[in-house]
């Protein structure tokens, strides 16, 4: 239960350490977040906050997320997201999260969605072996057998067969944080995040002990 951020993946590039190193970074732009809702143990049963980012016109909502902004008069906002938070006494409807909250944080966990790959084979999607080559063989990447005959006579839900590829939430742990350029709001973590360029991910602290 820790709060986080909100950011834009840029890209990727490199720094170099103190030793001369080339260290490959992802490039990230966080997003200035604000509170639109406090959600409590006694009224909606977990303590969190839910933030909103990126502004949005009345078109691209629905009544339903119009009526939640303006009853706090807050404008409207394309992506919403809450964080569980242990305490909810120091926030307020309105205020803003930045990058603040990763100050003096070395390690992040950070969770996006992958890059959709479409319809693949069971070659590509579970790097599956292929047949034999020769022309004679009519199986070069073909799934092979799927059922285990008379019994049970049906196929076995999980099968691991052709299907879409990617565009699944992923998390990506234990991430270090290579640099943070406050002035810009951007951040530098070293290796590579879930997500095309452009989309955003969540990135939060890594938690020392998982429940």
């Amino acid at each position: 239960m820790t709060l986080g951020v909100i950011a834009e993946k840029l890209g990727m590039t490199h720094i170099y350490d103190e030793a001369g190193l080339s260290i490959p970074v992802t490039v990230v732009a966080v997003k200035e977040a604000i509170v639109t809702q406090i959600k409590t143990v006694e009224n909606d049963g977990y303590s969190a906050i839910q933030v909103g980012v990126v502004p949005a016109k009345e078109k691209h909502l629905t009544k339903a997320q119009i009526g939640h902004f303006k009853k706090n008069n807050l404008e409207n906002f394309r992506h919403l997201q809450e964080f569980r938070v242990d305490d909810v006494s120091n926030f307020t409807i309105g205020q803003k999260i930045s990058l603040e909250v990763l100050d003096n944080v070395e390690k992040v966990d950070v969770t996006g969605r992958s890059i959709g790959k479409g319809f693949q084979g069971t070659v590509k999607r579970h790097n599956f072996s292929r047949g034999p080559m020769g022309h004679g063989s009519k199986n070069h990447r073909a799934p092979g057998s799927i059922g285990a005959g008379t019994t049970p006579s049906r196929v076995v839900k999980g099968k691991r067969m052709a299907g879409n590829m990617g565009n699944e939430r992923v998390t990506v742990t234990k991430l270090t944080v290579a640099k943070i350029i406050s002035d810009k709001n951007l951040l530098l973590i070293k290796g590579a995040i879930p997500g095309p360029e452009g989309k955003l991910v969540t990135i939060k602290p890594t938690r020392t002990k998982w429940n």
